[in-house]
C-alpha cells in the first residue's frame, strides 16, 4: 500500500534575504532547511534557532564599533 504522505505536495524552498551577520545567516540556513526535515524534527530545529537568536542579541558589540559578526 503507498504511503499517503508520498502524494502531498512538497513545500517550495524558502528564500531569504542573508543579514550579513554571520550566526544569524546561518540560523536562517538552518530554519529554512527544515522545509526538508521530518516534521517531528521541526520542533527542535525552532528550539535551537530560537536559543542561537537569543545569544546573537545578547552579545556584546565588538569594541571597534562594528556589530555585525555577532
Amino acid at each position: 500500500m503507498e504511503d499517503v504522505r508520498d502524494e502531498l505536495p512538497r513545500p517550495a524552498a524558502v528564500d531569504y534575504e542573508p543579514t550579513g551577520i554571520e550566526a544569524v545567516d546561518r540560523v536562517l540556513a538552518e530554519v529554512t532547511a527544515v522545509v526538508d526535515a521530518p516534521v517531528g524534527e521541526h520542533v527542535q530545529v525552532f528550539e535551537r534557532a530560537h536559543e542561537q537568536l537569543r545569544r546573537a542579541l545578547d552579545a556584546q558589540p565588538d569594541p571597534a564599533g562594528d556589530d555585525r559578526d555577532v
